[in-house]
């Protein structure tokens, strides 16, 4: 009697214990996958395969970007700054750039991927940091993270502390997708140097679709506390973009721009919102008074660019020949030369 009752118990032991074999063999070879292709291209042990960005999430993309030794220069911003080719750069500036603009990138985000960046290029050749609204916030006005997705822990110092964080399915969805690419079976949707247009191709252009998307736009505020005198007023988010620019090295070259917004977000008509953007306009001067090697450039007017409603498809967003007409004025810009058509502004030096 004793030894038929012990045996359900056996084979539920059994059971359990291939169920355990099974399910710890199954995620063992799952976490042997995602490492092996390493989607975000971090890992010290990878094998050496083709990689590029595969994820839509530039947060994860791009610390692999920003430590390759393939760039000497890098552009930071947020969509507004996303459209600068690298290749039109590079000729302008006689450089290798990185793209490393993301969609909807707060300060402290772009500020985090620039550290990554300077740490891996300590003598970097050329800076360039699209400024818009994210980097005007007053105290009160500062989100840390966007509605992204954010990994701390990949813009770590720690290559090999990412392990810890490989086995989730996220990353098992971006190493599936790596893979697919890898092997043909997925056509690779994101350029290698952090560049891929996300505004539809320039010939199909529709002006009157673009109309509609301006239609209505006012003029953009930046967020925060703006009681009292403008002086008094703290712009957290240039604190932080003081402290990432002072950690570059002296000869680094540069470039602060204010991006062109169309003319419908500009603040001319509304004295409290031109009031906001002239006082931070004026903080990144005294910026770049500090630091060594540094250019500040005005896009942010009434200009050629601007007025022209067929210049863009929304109100932040300029069609790409804007965008490699702002790369060269960058390059001019840079060389203390004004702008014969009137694109920008030189307000440093």
């Amino acid at each position: 009697m004793s030894i038929s009752s012990s045996e359900p118990s056996d084979r539920w032991r059994l059971f359990f214990l291939v169920f355990l074999a099974v399910a710890g063999g199954t995620t063992l070879s799952i976490y042997l996958f995602i490492v092996t292709v390493d989607p975000f291209d971090t890992l010290p042990l990878s094998p050496p395969f083709p990689r590029w960005q595969v994820d839509g999430n530039a947060r994860y993309a791009f610390p692999s970007l920003a430590r390759s030794t393939r760039f000497d220069s890098a552009n930071f911003g947020t969509s507004t700054s996303r459209l600068l080719q690298p290749a039109v750069l590079d000729g302008a500036f006689h450089a290798h750039f990185a793209n490393l603009a993301m969609n909807s990138g707060s300060a402290y985000e772009q500020s985090r991927l620039m550290e990554v960046f300077t740490r891996a290029h300590p003598n970097a050749r050329v800076v360039t940091v699209g400024l818009d609204v994210v980097w005007c916030v007053t105290e009160g006005g500062l989100r840390r993270f966007s509605n992204w997705r954010f990994p701390e822990w990949l813009y770590a110092d720690r290559p090999w502390s990412y392990y810890r964080h490989m086995l989730d399915l996220y990353t098992l969805e971006k190493a599936v997708q790596a893979f697919a690419e890898f092997t043909g079976l997925k056509p690779r949707n994101y350029g290698s140097d952090g560049y891929t247009s996300f505004v539809p191709p320039d010939n199909t252009y529709d002006a009157a679709r673009a109309a509609r998307h301006l239609a209505g736009s006012g003029p953009e505020w930046p967020l925060g506390d703006h009681a009292g005198n403008p002086e008094t007023w703290r712009y957290v988010a240039l604190d932080l973009l003081r402290q990432r620019l002072a950690a570059m090295a002296p000869t680094t070259r540069k470039v602060l721009y204010f991006v062109p917004y169309n003319r419908a977000k500009l603040p001319a008509r509304i004295d409290q919102a031109e009031m906001m953007w002239n006082e931070c306009k004026r903080r990144v001067l005294n910026l770049a008074g500090d630091i060594p090697n540094t250019a500040v450039v005005d896009f942010m007017f009434d200009s050629p660019i601007t007025d022209r409603d067929t210049n863009y498809w929304d109100p932040f967003h300029y069609r790409q020949p804007v965008a490699d007409r702002l790369a060269a004025d960058l390059a001019q810009a840079a060389e203390r030369r004004p702008s014969a058509a009137g694109d920008y502004r030189l307000l440093f030096p």
